[in-house]
């Protein structure tokens, strides 16, 4: 039989990045590159953001244009909430980047453990707060509020599930649940830009806003109560205290001079932006899986080896696996093949 030809050498630039990916873990050059990618961006943005800490001075300051700022300022448990979620979920997405670097499950595993359980209260915390301002925030309609239940559910149940299948040794489904709950909610970070998209395509056609004249002239006053008139006749009986609830319609327009119209256009697309982001992750995340069976089978093996020295029932699908709750094959360790 002629023997296999060896596979050629690497050329510079990928010895080079061999260099850069080796020492932390990696081993393949596609596995860093979708790390430096995904993890970068959940990187950036969550460093980018650790400045809306500052409630008073930055995120809801007076110079702040955001119409959901009426509401936390308004209301005790709204304004409770917002802060309660930037608070855990920052650092908490800023945590999550570490946990798939290969160097620190591997070699410090007790900090992969303890940064996993302090991620887990973070998200915890963090999606309380969520709930918390739905109603009023992004617009709080009911696309937004049934978007932030369904996102909670896919987010903190993935976790749960990789939990659960951690403590039961079977490692390649606590890898696969734990890379579903963080794409689910890197959702966040792509839905920013459909978000921008789709303000920009409903912008001046004919889509509208309502916010009510107290929220108009809480941080939206044109100038005087006269100019606000003038451009809302409706909100002269605000002013006058014959109707605190009336509600005036603000046209989504991304080309208005003032802040109203932009505002009016991010609210209203924000719905359907962070719909379009979460079906885009959660399908992603399916192919990535589909791509790497190599690492999948290579943690059960592991996983096999782990639950037997635990002394487990039905080692290598002690977890949640597909042969031990469906009807696939039964899954066999390498070393009975």
């Amino acid at each position: 039989m002629a023997a296999t030809p060896s596979r050629p050498p690497a050329n510079a630039f990928v010895r080079g990045m061999r260099k850069v990916y080796n020492p932390i873990g990696f081993t393949k050059g596609y596995n860093f590159t979708l790390f430096f990618i995904f993890g970068g961006a959940m990187l950036g943005f969550t460093l980018a953001r650790f400045q809306y800490l500052s409630y008073s001075g930055i995120f809801c300051g007076d110079d702040a244009q955001n119409f959901d700022c009426y509401h936390y300022d308004k209301f005790t448990v709204q304004k409770a909430g917002i802060i309660l979620h930037l608070a855990a979920v920052l650092p908490a997405g800023f945590l999550a980047c570490f946990q798939f670097v290969p160097a620190i499950r591997h070699k410090a595993i007790i900090v992969h453990r303890i940064n996993g359980y302090i991620i887990l209260l973070l998200s915890l915390v963090s999606t309380a707060g969520a709930f918390m301002v739905a109603r009023h925030s992004f617009g709080g309609g009911l696309d937004v509020q049934v978007v932030v239940g369904v996102l909670a559910i896919m987010f903190i149940g993935s976790l749960a599930i990789s939990y659960y299948n951690v403590k039961r040794l079977q490692l390649e489904q606590h890898r696969a649940w734990m890379l579903r709950a963080w794409f689910y909610a890197g959702c966040i970070i792509t839905s920013r830009i459909a978000w921008i998209a789709i303000a920009s395509i409903t912008s001046n056609q004919g889509y509208y806003y309502f916010i009510s004249c107290e929220q108009l002239a809480s941080r939206f006053l044109l100038g005087s109560q006269a100019s606000t008139i003038a451009s809302f006749p409706q909100c002269e009986a605000y002013f006058q205290g014959r109707n605190a609830t009336l509600l005036v319609p603000i046209e989504a327009s991304m080309t208005d001079d003032g802040p109203l119209g932009p505002q009016a256009a991010l609210n209203t697309g924000f719905g359907g932006a962070i719909w379009l982001a979460l079906f885009i992750h959660a399908i992603g995340v399916e192919f990535y899986l589909q791509l790497t069976p190599a690492e999948s089978e290579r943690l059960r093996n592991v996983s096999y080896q782990r639950q037997v020295e635990a002394g487990m029932k039905h080692p290598g699908r002690a977890g949640l696996t597909a042969d031990r709750i469906g009807d696939s094959a039964v899954w066999v360790p390498e070393e009975e093949k």
